[in-house]
């Protein structure tokens, strides 16, 4: 089995040594980092499987982080931390690109759980050989975990493509914001109910075709589903 490789980015010492600490006991490849300048050298450098991120660093905030590594590594699953149990802090971090958050103090089990959770997502095990087309512009390949757009692959976050492929392969069934946490974060998830609508607008964003209908319909009152007929 090939271990996989975790840097976390965090200033307190302390914190980071709990951390790392454990991760090794589970079997991961640690590095620290204990600034931004220190991640993204870590980050280019080892090419991790997953990333955990605190919020307030000395030199810069772990949202710039954030952005910075959505943008050059879509395949590397983010989890942040935040001292501050703060909705909007939460939200903005999932707007980012992070797929999950911690609010401090937490507990340690709880996080080994989140990143394994995590790292079983960006790990292509779907055995399915078809494909399944959800308009004539948009297609997912989920032996590859691909999502194509106009023929064009599209990079999606983790958990985006866990919410995209469970609406994809139940058209026309409404599931609520709950049953999407549940679904997709695969776990006992303490979150706000406004993650899922934080995804599913990302997934307009990047799939959705001008004068087109949206490939998400909402069910005001509900959740969301996904109109259509699998082919």
């Amino acid at each position: 089995m090939i271990t996989k490789k975790i840097v976390v980015i965090e200033d307190e010492e302390s914190i980071s040594d709990i951390i790392s600490y454990s991760l090794r006991k589970e079997g991961y490849f640690v590095q620290c980092a204990f600034s931004g300048k220190e991640a993204f050298a870590l980050i280019e450098n080892s090419q991790p499987d997953l990333l955990i991120l605190d919020v307030m660093l000395p030199d810069m905030s772990g949202f710039d982080i954030c952005k910075a590594v959505v943008q050059q590594h879509q395949h590397i699953p983010i989890i942040m931390l935040t001292a501050r149990n703060d909705i909007v802090d939460k939200i903005l971090g999932l707007e980012l690109g992070a797929d999950d958050y911690m609010t401090k103090p937490f507990d340690i089990r709880e996080l080994l759980t989140r990143v394994k959770v995590a790292l079983r997502r960006t790990e292509g095990l779907v055995s399915k050989e078809h494909y399944l087309t959800i308009n004539q512009f948009i297609k997912v390949e989920p032996k590859s975990r691909t999502v194509l757009k106009a023929d064009q692959e599209v990079k999606i976050k983790p958990k985006e493509y866990e919410l995209l492929l469970l609406l994809a392969e139940h058209k026309n069934r409404v599931f609520s914001r709950q049953e999407i946490l549940d679904y997709v974060w695969d776990m006992d998830y303490e979150g706000d109910l406004r993650t899922v609508d934080v995804h599913v607008q990302r997934l307009r964003k990047k799939l959705d075709i001008d004068s087109h209908p949206s490939i998400i319909e909402t069910v005001f009152g509900i959740g969301y589903k996904m109109k259509g007929e699998k082919r």
